[in-house]
């Protein structure tokens, strides 16, 4: 009988030590009325529903806007109950930044609670592009924490490369960067001096070049945020930062990717050689992920720039 009751409690004590925390989203002020929900520098997780990247909201005297919506129903919620401990308003818009899963997959989230959600006419119809890819992508990952899902690209468009919107007294500039993702953009509040960079700004973790991404453009874009010159920058992932450490973790790295390796892809020097010239830089390496993404990042910058 002890023998019975010996292993019932092991084994009840084995599953409540396997049992792993869940990233709860939480609510940090950048400055008056504005709030950013930092998410964790790894990678997707059953544990963050993969919340690992950089939202925000702003609280006006009309509503709360929503910078970008989760990658699932389930981390759609998480996010709104972060808004919640902050502001009872409702959340009347939603403006998603890109295209990537969990820039837009909780859209059906706040649309069925009365949101209106919207972006740049390139973003949704990038959204719309890879809607199945993105949905049987997180499914395989996140399993059962999918379950009421439902891809919806951004319902209002706005057909022009940057368009101005006003809401309760706040003014936004949403424009593209087309970075990251095809169509991606930021949100600029001219009057507060804050953007949100979207997938353009990583910190504290190396960026990212997918197969899909354009360091030309990223480093173009880059500069033309520099010119406005925030006061308050909450990246698409990292911590929230200041114009010096977007950078010199962002801008510069961009300036090597495309005045480096692609220089040399254009002077058709030997990828190769370039990639291991390149191999070492102290100056990133202290970056979340640099071992794993930054031959990769080169790579796809070469071939970039060599098919110019």
């Amino acid at each position: 009988m002890f023998k019975k009751y010996l292993f019932g409690f092991l084994g009840a004590f084995a599953a409540i030590t396997t049992v792993r925390a869940e990233y709860q989203p939480k609510a940090e002020q950048v400055t008056e009325n504005i709030y950013a929900i930092v998410g964790p520098l790894g990678q997707r997780s059953t544990e963050n529903d993969g919340l690992n990247a950089n939202f925000g909201f702003i609280v006006t005297g009309q509503g709360v806007i929503l910078i970008d919506s989760g990658a699932s129903k389930l981390g759609a919620e998480k996010l709104a109950r972060a808004i919640k401990t902050v502001t009872d308003q409702p959340i009347r818009w939603v403006i998603n930044t890109g295209s990537q899963d969990h820039r837009w997959m909780g859209n059906d989230h706040f649309a069925a609670q009365g949101a209106e959600v919207m972006a740049l006419a390139r973003t949704a119809a990038t959204q719309a592009q890879y809607a199945e890819q993105h949905m049987e992508g997180l499914t395989r990952f996140l399993g059962e924490r999918m379950a009421g899902t439902r891809p919806l690209p951004a319902a209002k468009t706005l057909q022009r490369e940057s368009a101005a919107l006003e809401l309760g007294g706040e003014t936004l500039v949403l424009a593209h960067t087309d970075a990251h993702f095809p169509g991606d953009a930021w949100v600029w509040l001219p009057k507060r001096g804050v953007i949100f960079s979207g997938d353009l700004i990583y910190v504290d973790r190396i960026l990212g070049v997918l197969p899909w991404s354009s360091v030309k453009h990223g480093q173009k874009a880059f500069h033309g945020l520099e010119a406005l010159n925030p006061k308050f920058i909450v990246p698409g992932h990292g911590r929230l930062c200041d114009l010096a450490k977007a950078k010199a973790e962002t801008g510069d790295y961009y300036d090597l990717l495309a005045d480096k390796v692609g220089a040399a892809a254009k002077e058709m020097e030997p990828m190769d050689a370039t990639l291991a010239k390149y191999a070492d830089l102290p100056q990133f390496k202290h970056l979340e992920n640099y071992d794993g993404l930054h031959r990769a990042n080169m790579n796809r910058a070469f071939t970039e720039f060599e098919a110019q």
